[in-house]
């Protein structure tokens, strides 16, 4: 199991910067009995250790026999299976088929780079869209679409849809093309979405038991609703991050993982957490990092700079490789003293000398401790920050499931584009285009 170590945010620890464990615990309380009133559909992401997993896994297998993998998705449907790309199976396409791209941007240098790499006689591409109408998924698609169909191939062969269990576009074109098709739960939000089909095929495709991501979460799903703190670190972790907010005002929370399996698990944490905090006026603001490279980057700032930053650490017990740094040059110190120790133990060293200045500093930070990175615990990481996030957003008094401020981007993208139904906001943009600028 995870485990949150939060000694560092107590004021008995970092004084006036810190908060009461009494204040800890009632606020955790009351994340727990709000979360289990469970006021939102969206919450039924703790149910999705249950999901049925086999026609998932038949289609996965499917992906094994081709060369190439393409994931076309943008925000929470890249973002997650990034992350399992990147822990579990580093360095991927040097080592293993299918070789596995995914295109989030639409970036047009990108996508001819992907292009000229790939061979489309031996690509599966998932498109990846709840909604099927998100615009940079779709013009990606729409590309892969037209090519497909110009050298002759069968779309059914090529294509996997990752959708809406009944509607949207990619539904109607799956019904009429016998494209075959994946659901992301109707309850279920993009941002939340990694421990669904948008996640779990990938594991699959690249030989990872996704039951294995899933009951990982199961223990996480199973402890969510306890009233025992000592069960549930997630009430405790959601009410340390609401109090040092509202109590310290700490409004940066650095997310800080020791690992670079885990880089892009920091990306997606600040998804997660920008998206659904950040409304109303509420919320802080995440900052993804990385340990040990970020010492020599952006430490300076957290031990000297504003004091508006937590810094919530990610380290790892074991790194499944041992490395010897071997003893030589004894008469030179800056050398010697390093040899005979491993990797693993230096950064895992950093990482308590970082925590212990910072705390010495009296600045609040907190641990998570993974026993290792794999299936199992990440999976319990993904549902374990979801909880923290579903709770914290509930402790704000905010809908931690929707994001109101991306919508009106939307729609002036899609009336700059003419599409029907927002020809008001395509005036917007030709009459912001003829405004002055003053540019130089």
């Amino acid at each position: 199991m995870i485990m949150l170590d939060f000694s560092n945010i107590l004021t008995k620890e970092i004084g006036n910067n810190g908060v009461l464990i009494d204040e800890i615990e009632k606020n955790a309380q009351k994340a727990i009995k709000l979360i289990s009133e469970k006021p939102y559909k969206e919450l039924n992401f703790l149910e999705l250790p249950e999901q049925d997993l086999k026609e998932l896994k038949e289609i996965g297998k499917r992906v094994r026999d081709y060369e190439y993998f393409i994931i076309l998705g943008i925000g929470g449907s890249a973002l997650g299976p990034k992350v399992i790309l990147e822990a579990l199976s580093p360095f991927h396409n040097l080592r293993k088929k299918p070789k596995v791209f995914i295109y989030d941007n639409v970036d047009p240098t990108t996508f001819k780079h992907i292009i000229e790499t790939i061979d489309l006689k031996r690509t599966l591409i998932n498109v990846i869209s709840k909604s099927g109408s998100t615009t940079e998924t779709l013009a990606a698609f729409l590309i892969f679409w037209r090519m497909i169909r110009e050298r002759k191939l069968e779309v059914k062969e090529h294509f996997v849809f990752t959708t809406d269990p009944e509607k949207g576009n990619l539904r109607i074109l799956a019904e009429e093309y016998e494209i075959p098709t994946l659901v992301i739960p109707r309850d279920i939000g993009g941002r939340y979405s990694v421990l669904t089909a948008v996640g779990l095929f990938l594991a699959e495709a690249l030989g990872i038991k996704s039951e294995e991501l899933l009951e990982g979460a199961r223990e996480i799903s199973d402890r969510a609703l306890s009233e025992k703190l000592n069960q549930n670190p997630m009430a405790i972790l959601a009410s340390s991050l609401y109090l040092t907010d509202i109590q310290k005002n700490r409004k940066i929370v650095v997310f800080l993982p020791y690992s670079d399996r885990l880089k892009t698990f920091s990306e997606w944490f600040c998804q997660l957490w920008a998206e659904s905090l950040g409304k109303e006026g509420k919320g802080t603001t995440p900052y993804p990092s990385l340990g040990t490279t970020d010492q020599h980057s952006q430490l300076q700032l957290w031990m000297e700079g504003p004091e508006d930053k937590l810094v919530l650490f990610v380290s790892v017990d074991k790194h499944e490789f041992q490395e010897e740094i071997p003893e030589e040059f004894h008469d030179i110190e800056g050398l010697r003293f390093i040899g005979g120790h491993t990797l693993e133990e230096l950064i895992n060293t950093e990482q308590l000398a970082t925590e212990m200045a910072l705390t010495m500093s009296k600045k609040p930070n907190m641990k998570l401790v993974l026993p290792k990175i794999d299936a199992y615990y990440l999976g319990q990481s993904f549902q374990f920050l979801q909880v923290v996030t579903s709770m914290a957003g509930l402790l704000y008094g905010i809908n931690p499931f929707n994001q109101p401020g991306v919508e009106l981007g939307k729609r002036l993208t899609f009336g700059a584009l003419g599409k029907r139904g927002f020809e008001t906001e395509g005036e917007k943009v030709k009459n912001y285009l003829k405004k002055q600028r003053f540019i130089i």
